[in-house]
């Protein structure tokens, strides 16, 4: 007996699709996060020191990243054939915000930053900012032409790239003072916040959001020195277990946020980048991509396995009880994945952003109800 099904609707749960190939190619970008993308802002901002050796390897001077060269958002300009971006709070230099800016400053939480915080520039703060920003360029815009080759259009906020990466300081910070059961507890709270943020944006004509993932936090070398002193702390490849399930749950919820926030607003695309995966894998396998150094720092002071001391920061000299300590970089510091003990090098960024535009680790999401419209013949 032949059964004929016509005009059959199926809902239909769609899972998000592995951009293997995709569309990077926008006018301009609006990024927001913490030391991961800043490109400056918090030395502009607060004249927090980052003097030499960062920048040495690709400026050739310090350029207010937290690295010896560049930021993965760096490399990800470049693959759009845009120039980097000049952090929003920069007023000296005449800086050009023609292809966007970079609202992202080092230390930045999604949580409101506190009265004593050295970083105010919390996310909601870094949100007001572009609020604000927008604003103002629109009214200069409309003032005439002399604007226009320092200023993005109306169309490019319409068609520009909106880049997000934070959440990891929120959860380190945290550790200081909860237990990993309070620590996640706290995660939905901190992804509210995120999800009222991202919704202002929306509010104001964004429509391209492209959503990193937080990063392994147990693998950083500043963490281990403080929290790994047992050896039942750490996990398969030495880094601290409990930072990195934390991470995990952080980054399980932070894409069902992405998920709900494509099906609330259909008109929004939404990628979801497996940063978490891509330096995981590195940090697991890191011989397979030519590097020598997983975990230990590049940039830091106390030798191996770790190279790394709180008390002395990359490049500063000081005096531990009568003993001058300086925190030198490593020699060749493409044979290394971490920098300073908090961030990864230029040669491990540069990686990471392979990955990332390979498509593999890019998740672009769809709503979640589709109605399909099927003719089948069943037997």
């Amino acid at each position: 007996m032949a059964l004929k099904l016509t005009s059959l609707f199926l809902v239909i749960l769609l899972l998000p699709i592995i951009a293997t190939s995709f569309n990077f190619n926008y006018p301009a970008v609006f990024n927001f996060g913490d030391s991961n993308s800043d490109t400056g802002g918090l030395v502009a901002g607060v004249a927090f020191p980052v003097g030499r050796p960062n920048g040495d390897t690709y400026f050739h001077k310090p350029s207010g990243r937290f690295c010896d060269g560049r930021v993965i958002l760096d490399f990800l300009m470049d693959a759009m054939s845009l120039p980097f971006l000049n952090p929003y709070l920069e007023s000296v230099g005449a800086p050009r915000f023609r292809w966007g800016t970079n609202f992202a400053t080092g230390g930045a939480t999604i949580l409101s930053a506190k009265p004593n915080a050295r970083n105010p520039f919390s996310f909601d703060i870094q949100v007001a900012q572009f609020v604000r920003f927008k604003s103002r360029v629109l009214e200069l815009l409309a003032q005439g032409k002399k604007y226009e080759k320092y200023l993005p259009t109306e169309e490019y906020f319409e068609q520009g790239l909106y880049m997000f990466d934070i959440g990891q300081n929120d959860l380190d910070g945290s550790f200081y003072l909860k237990s990993e059961a309070q620590v996640i507890d706290l995660i939905p709270t901190l992804l509210s916040n995120f999800s009222t943020g991202i919704k202002k944006i929306y509010d104001q004509g964004a429509r391209n959001f492209w959503i990193h993932n937080t990063s392994p936090l147990g693998c950083l070398p500043r963490i281990i020195t403080i929290n790994g002193t047992k050896q039942s702390s750490l996990d398969e490849h030495g880094c601290v277990a409990a930072h990195n399930r934390a991470a995990n749950v952080f980054n399980s919820q932070l894409h069902d946020l992405c998920t709900k926030f494509q099906d609330q607003f259909p008109e929004a695309n939404v990628t979801y980048v497996d940063v978490f995966s891509i330096k995981l894998n590195l940090i697991s396998n890191f011989s397979q991509y030519g590097f020598k150094q997983p975990i230990e720092a590049c940039c830091g002071y106390g030798g191996p396995p770790l190279n790394f001391d709180n008390r002395v920061a990359c490049g500063v000299t000081v005096n531990l009880n009568g003993t001058i300590a300086t925190a030198n970089p490593c020699n060749d510091t493409t044979e290394f994945v971490n920098w300073d003990g908090n961030h990864y090098t230029d040669a491990a960024n540069q990686f990471i952003s392979r990955e990332i535009l390979s498509g593999n680790y890019s998740y672009r999401l769809v709503s979640a109800n589709v109605s399909l419209t099927v003719e089948s013949q069943v037997s």
